[in-house]
This record gives structure tokens, sequence and C-alpha cells, in this order.
């Protein structure tokens, strides 16, 4: 259903009056209240009816969280979710389901079915556009009942982060079909892995009501008021085996994450499918770099 006259559906104009930075700030304070367990409980309790979430795989009782920022990130059990055994195999570094995949063709990605976008803006690093551009590339949304802990998908280690501030559209369907250039305008934080086989990418890409977005090798966090955009190199590469934790998502969103041309093929994906932290995206090639 749209508007007459407009052609998008009404919560897109409401999205577009809507401060949205400033929104997802309120939302991560409230989200940080640490509310009596007695009213902290049976919200979380029905949060989890409503959307499924699988509370017997976290390592805390429901009683114990408390705030509702510790229950959406909340930690799971060492076995809940295991890792590809092939160690050729590139993980799945999140819970969700898939946007789009494919072939990055002259600079650009598909967003949906009649969007795309441009490398170039999405990482907004000139050295790197032809690096990635003819590779692969596949986007996975976060919904609320997933995971929010987001993990390696390869061994390596990070030397070099970026983090570019940006608006906060929201990344569900809404946004997705109808937000030329989402994933470029939102808010975004970049983690670049070297590996045995070369350097790929996992961006973190920030959403409405997402209060921050945080990563384990710095004190970065994102949605923050002023902030700019900045590329760092770390003093320390921070070593990373694979499917070990690399971020979180204070409330959900989506990842990105890019191969260079040659270096991975990925499976047989459909969109819409859901997949695991863990499961296998693609395999390294044999002949990919050593």
């Amino acid at each position: 259903m749209s508007l007459p006259g407009f052609g998008r559906p009404p919560a897109y104009y409401f999205m577009w009056i809507l401060p949205r930075n400033l929104f997802s700030r309120l939302c991560g304070f409230v989200a940080d209240i640490r509310i009596p367990r007695i009213l902290l409980t049976p919200l979380i309790r029905i949060f989890s009816r409503i959307y499924s979430v699988e509370l017997t795989e976290a390592t805390q009782q429901v009683s114990e969280f408390r705030t509702f920022n510790e229950f959406f990130t909340r930690q799971l059990l060492t076995d809940a979710r295991p890792l590809d055994p092939d160690l050729d195999a590139v993980l799945s570094p999140v819970d969700g389901f898939i946007g789009e995949y494919g072939r990055i063709n002259d600079g650009r990605l598909i967003q949906a079915k009649g969007l795309d976008y441009r490398l170039a803006d999405l990482l907004l690093d000139s050295k790197r556009d032809s690096l990635y551009d003819g590779g692969e590339f596949i986007t996975i949304y976060l919904a609320p009942q997933n995971y929010h802990r987001i993990h390696s998908m390869v061994e390596g280690e990070v030397r070099e982060f970026s983090y570019i501030p940006g608006d906060l559209w929201t990344v569900s369907p809404l946004g997705v079909h109808h937000v030329p250039n989402l994933f470029a305008r939102n808010e975004r934080l970049t983690t670049y892995i070297q590996t045995k086989k070369g350097e790929c990418a996992l961006i973190k890409v920030g959403a409405t009501v997402v209060g921050r977005i945080r990563v384990s090798y710095d004190d970065q966090i994102s949605n923050l008021q002023g902030a700019l955009a900045k590329q760092l190199v770390l003093k320390t590469p921070y070593e990373l085996e694979r499917g070990e934790e690399v971020a979180l998502f204070e409330l959900g969103s989506t990842v990105i994450c890019l191969f260079p041309p040659g270096q991975v093929e990925l499976n047989e994906l459909e969109l819409g499918q859901t997949i695991r932290l863990g499961n296998a995206i693609g395999r390294f090639r044999l002949n990919s770099k050593e």
C-alpha cells in the first residue's frame, strides 16, 4: 500500500520525518536502564514468545538479565553454534537471513531487486575499490529474535578498520526496497581481516533503533553525536580464530561480507534463506592467494 501521488508506503514517510539518529540513541539509552526484575523478566518472556527467541541457548537465565540490552546482547552456550569443520569453509558471521549475495560487477552491489549501490560509496576507500571489484558479497539481515553478536567468518588478524558515521534508516524490507543507497547512507563500521588467502571485509551496518555497534579490538562505538569518519591502523594486530567474536549490535541490523575476486566461491544460497553463525556460506578457492 502506498500513499496516492507519493508512491511509497506511509511508514516510509514516517521514517523520513523521524529524527532517526537521535531516536536510536534514545532507544540505546532506554535499553540500558536497569529495570526491576519483577518487570523486566516478564517483558523479556513476552518479547521472546512473540519473536520465538530460543532462550535455552543463552548462558544466563532470563531472571539474571538486568537490562533489556543485556538480553539483546546475550551470549550463547559454547556448543550452541558449532562451526563447519572444513577449515577452508567461510563461515556465516551471524544468525540471520540472506538479503542478497553474488558478484560485485563494475563496482556495484545489489541492494534489492531493481536497486543497487556503489562499492566506492560503501567503503569510502579508493585504494580498496579495485581490490573488491569483481569479487563476491553477501548481505545478512539480523531479525529481532536473532543472536546479536558478530563473529569472524575466517581465521586471520585485524590490522585496520574504518568507522563511517551516517544516517540510520531501517534495514527492514521497508528500507531495503524503498531507500536508495541504503547501506552506503547508513552508519557503518568495517573490519578488514587479513588471512592467508588475502584480505576480506566484514561491514556492520547501523540502523534505526540500533543503540550502538561495538567491536572487540578497539574502544570505538557507533552512533555518537558529532562523530567523524576515521580509518585506523591497530598498533598491534588483533588475532582472530574462525568463529571468534569480533563485534556486537545493541539491537539488530545487517552485516555485509566482501571478498576479492578469486578468493572464495559462495555456496548455492537462496534469498531469504535462514542461516546461523558457523554455517558455511562458501569456501576458499584452492588457487587463491597463499
